[in-house]
């Protein structure tokens, strides 16, 4: 089961956190990876351990805010494979705040990466899918694209937007071959959500309250989400499109 011997798969934001599980995830189940991220060392690294590890990868610089970059990407994939089978739009960027504490220049920056980005690189992608009738799109969104989430009204607006595109793109195009899905992680423990634990006079407890949002009571771990992400990326998924899958440790199972 899950197994992905001959795909190409190209993972945004993989230089780190969920992004590199997904991408590790993938690799393992066969794909030629493609560690997309707008952080050269990082992305590097994750597709040097990938192949350290006996599998697949190459490193592609790619800031997904920036359209020149998609088009780049697709070409350089296409001219390498001639196709790609598994796009995942992990990149984003997160902001705290609520509408008197956010300005339109916050709002656009979130956009700009979280949407548009997943747009753009989309929308080079697509084409090749349609003609081949085969094409597999993750988007990476949130609980904060089903649910609002106090002080975090951009962000929230961003996922919100992230799952319509994902259902819209999933409808128009479910008679080409193509599926797309979006996952709705919870809080997650990356090496980004530790470093900021680490900044609260009281890491632990802030742990703590973070952890207790969900109802199992604890922050999910990367490969966690990069195992849902696996599954909708195979075959055995096929009967699977426009959804947002919650994992969330039942953040949303009392509302």
């Amino acid at each position: 089961m899950f197994d992905l011997s001959g795909k190409i798969a190209l993972v945004t934001g993989s230089g780190s956190g969920i992004g590199e599980a997904i991408a590790h995830t993938l690799a393992r189940a066969g794909a030629l990876v493609y560690v997309g991220d707008i952080d050269k060392a990082n992305g590097e690294r994750v597709a040097e351990e990938i192949v350290a590890n006996g599998n697949i990868a190459e490193f592609i610089e790619l800031d997904v805010s920036v359209s020149d970059h998609c088009e780049r990407a697709a070409s350089t994939i296409h001219n390498a494979h001639g196709k790609l089978d598994i796009l995942v739009n992990n990149a984003g960027i997160g902001h705290v705040g609520t509408i008197l504490t956010t300005n339109s220049n916050d709002l656009e920056r979130l956009f700009s990466v979280n949407v548009r980005g997943m747009f753009d690189l989309t929308k080079a992608f697509i084409p090749k899918m349609i003609e081949r009738k085969y094409g597999v799109i993750i988007n990476t969104a949130s609980i904060g694209g089903l649910l609002a989430i106090r002080d975090r009204i951009a962000y929230c607006t961003t996922k919100f937007a992230v799952v319509g595109l994902t259902k819209c793109i999933a409808l128009d195009h479910a008679l080409d071959g193509i599926r797309a899905n979006a996952i709705c992680p919870g809080r997650v423990e990356t090496e980004f959500v530790r470093s900021r634990l680490a900044e609260y006079p009281d890491p632990e407890k802030a742990y703590k309250e973070m952890a207790s949002t969900q109802a199992i009571g604890r922050m999910g771990k990367p490969e966690e989400i990069a195992a849902a992400a696996l599954y909708l990326a195979s075959d055995e998924a096929a009967f699977v499109t426009g959804t947002a899958l919650e994992i969330e440790g039942g953040w949303a199972a009392g509302r």
